[in-house]
Formats: structure tokens, sequence, C-alpha cells
């Protein structure tokens, strides 16, 4: 509808199974969006009418409709609420939006420009300080992580070094043991080489003695030998 960069848009209740620009059942409207501000004229009983059957608006005539108050209407509607107490609040919703739109008109285009730059300013301000946070708990966490690793390196080494030192007790008291037993054997064996000098000693002693003993006997009994003969050439 309108004329060309003039737009006029239909608002229709229509089936959903025809074709976007086909058969439409009733015209409850139009909106007018080029002007300033956009215009809706709409035939508000039928579209409550065609809301309360189960119609679904699109997502632009649903923004349209809740602007007008009429998407709050048909829920008072279903709670229950008398028409009186309907007009009032959807009179008030009209008012504070009718308000809003006033001050947004009232705005030079200057003014629209610097209060777009402002939100560009705090859009990329908030994307800045967002991705710094996400800096600073990546940084956190590195560290925390380079922290448990240190801990846990430590640990280790502390566990190496004491069982090494364990396991160098361990081989210097086995070192010790090994030695004490070599000296008691050594002992043992002097010991035993002792003796059996001893042993020894005490045989040549006791076979030097029986010998001079026999020698003692043999001289006596030469001695006596002799005494007998000398006996004898006497008579």
């Amino acid at each position: 509808m309108g004329r060309r960069k003039v737009p006029v848009f239909a608002i229709v209740a229509a089936d959903k199974r025809r074709a976007r620009d086909g058969r439409y059942i009733e015209d409850v409207g139009r909106y007018y969006p080029l002007h300033e501000p956009a215009e809706v004229k709409l035939k508000e009983d039928r579209v409550l009418y065609w809301l309360e059957q189960g119609a679904q608006p699109s997502d632009t005539v649903r923004s349209i409709l809740s602007k007008r108050g009429l998407m709050l209407a048909l829920h008072m509607r279903r709670k229950g609420y008398s028409e009186p107490q309907i007009e009032e609040a959807v009179s008030e919703h009209r008012e504070r939006h009718e308000e809003i739109e006033a001050s947004s008109i009232a705005l030079t285009d200057a003014e629209r420009r610097k209060q777009a730059l402002e939100a560009e300013r705090e859009r990329v301000a908030k994307l800045e300080a967002e991705e710094a946070e996400r800096k600073r708990k990546e940084e956190e966490e590195r560290k925390r992580k380079a922290a448990e690793a240190k801990k846990k390196a430590e640990e280790e080494a502390k566990a190496k070094a004491k069982a090494e030192a364990e396991a160098k007790a361990e081989a210097e008291a086995a070192d010790e043991a090994e030695a004490a037993a070599k000296a008691e054997a050594e002992d043992a064996d002097a010991t035993a080489e002792d003796a059996k000098a001893d042993a020894a000693s005490d045989a040549d002693d006791a076979e030097a003695e029986a010998t001079a003993d026999a020698t003692d006997a043999d001289a006596e009994a030469d001695a006596t030998a002799d005494e007998e003969t000398d006996e004898t050439d006497d008579k």
C-alpha cells in the first residue's frame, strides 16, 4: 500500500494457510511508519475480537498492539477484569508510551547522534571491561595452575629426597652390618687360629716333655746297665 518511498501497511486478519499477500478475512487497521511519530489507526474492538478468537499477531503487529495497550487489554479480559478497570489501565499505558515517544521526537539530530555515540562508547567500554575481566580470570587461573604445579613439584622433590636419604641410610646400615659381620668373622678366625696355635704349642710341649722323659729313662736305663756290668766285672 501507499506509494513509492511512502509505505503504508495494512493490518488484517488472515488465514495463515493462505499466501502472505493473498485474500484476508478482515481489514482492521493501518500503520504509517514514516509519520513523525509513526501513526497507527486500528479498529480496536475488532482487533480484540480476533485476538480472543486465537489470532496470533506477527512480531511487528504484536509490538504495535502492545504499545497501543491492546495486548494488555486482552490479558486483563482473560483475567476477568471489568471494562472500566481495563480502560483505565490501557489509558495509563498509552500515556506512558506517548511520553516516551514525545521525548524521543523532541531530540534534535545532533542529540540523537550524541546519544548514539554515547551508547556506542558504553557498549565498547562494556566489551573492554568484559575482555579485561576475562583476561584477569585467565591470568588468575594460569597463576593458580602454576602454583599448583610448583607445589606438586616441590612435594615430589621432597618425597624423592626423602626416599633417597632413606635408601642411603639403609645402604649405610647394610654396609655397617656387613663390616661388623666381617669383623666378627675375622675375630672368630683369629681366635680359632690362636686356639689352634695354642693347641699345637701344647702338643709340642707335651711331645717335648715325653721325649725328655724317654731320654731320661733311657739314660737311667743305660746307667743301671753300666752299674750292673761293673758289678759283674768286680765279681
